[in-house]
């Protein structure tokens, strides 16, 4: 045992860590440090971030394919249906959206990844772009794995719901190292780390929701319209 626990310490400064032992430093060792030493490790790429990435959404798309697929099997006995029909409906949707939205994940997690990093060089960070994605990607990884099998145990009735208490305190932690990551990484202060982790997304958020808002408006007489033809519709059936 001791030998097995042995393996998975931090490998030595200047010798290249394995993937598992990168990986478990990352989750297991929430400080700084952590991810500074992760990020200047010799075996570090932008290529192997990236493979990681893919991989971990390629299980994660799976997994969601395979919970979507159940769901739509349960809705079409239910509906008198059958579920051969979901069957063949969850294997033609896993066929065609899984390694869709792998590379789609890794996408985004890319530009995730300059976006934070450009707020962060604004605030007076000193590392770089495949720094903080090697590092990124060494919590990324952990996380979607764990996420895509907390997603298989919500199936089971009336458990789902403690599993999804276990996802979001998950989601926060993983949080919590992601900005430890950008603070190690760029080597200032927790002000900045946090800005530099949030403003982004926030950013994004805000545009979306603006957009949101100016299309309910621009289109409201429209939908206003239907609505009102509905509910003229309906009157006339009464009569």
């Amino acid at each position: 045992m001791s030998q097995e626990m042995q393996s998975f310490e931090p490998a030595p400064s200047g010798t290249p860590m394995s993937v598992f032992q990168t990986w478990i430093m990352a989750v297991t060792k929430p400080n700084p440090e952590t991810f500074t030493r992760i990020a200047n490790d010799p075996g570090a790429s932008p290529g192997k971030a990236y493979l990681w990435v893919f991989i971990a959404a390629l299980l994660s798309s799976l997994m969601t394919t395979i919970v979507q697929s159940a769901s739509i099997r349960r809705i079409l006995e239910q509906s008198g249906m059958g579920g051969n029909n979901g069957i063949g409906v969850g294997l033609t949707t896993m066929i065609c959206s899984v390694p869709i939205g792998a590379v789609l994940m890794v996408i985004f997690f890319a530009i995730g990844v300059a976006l934070v990093q450009m707020v962060a060089r604004m605030f007076g960070g000193t590392g770089t772009y495949n720094q903080l994605l090697y590092a990124s990607s060494a919590i990324y990884v952990p996380f979607a794995v764990l996420t895509a099998l907390i997603s298989l145990f919500g199936l089971i009735p009336f458990v789902g719901f403690c599993f999804g208490i276990i996802a979001f305190l998950a989601a926060i932690y993983a949080l919590v190292l992601y900005v430890m990551a950008v603070k190690g990484v760029n080597a200032f202060g927790w002000g900045a780390a946090i800005g530099a982790a949030i403003l982004p997304g926030l950013v994004i958020f805000l545009l979306v929701f603006c957009c949101v808002l100016v299309a309910l408006f621009a289109l409201g007489p429209t939908i206003g319209n239907i609505f009102s033809t509905i509910n003229q519709s309906l009157g006339s059936g009464y009569y």
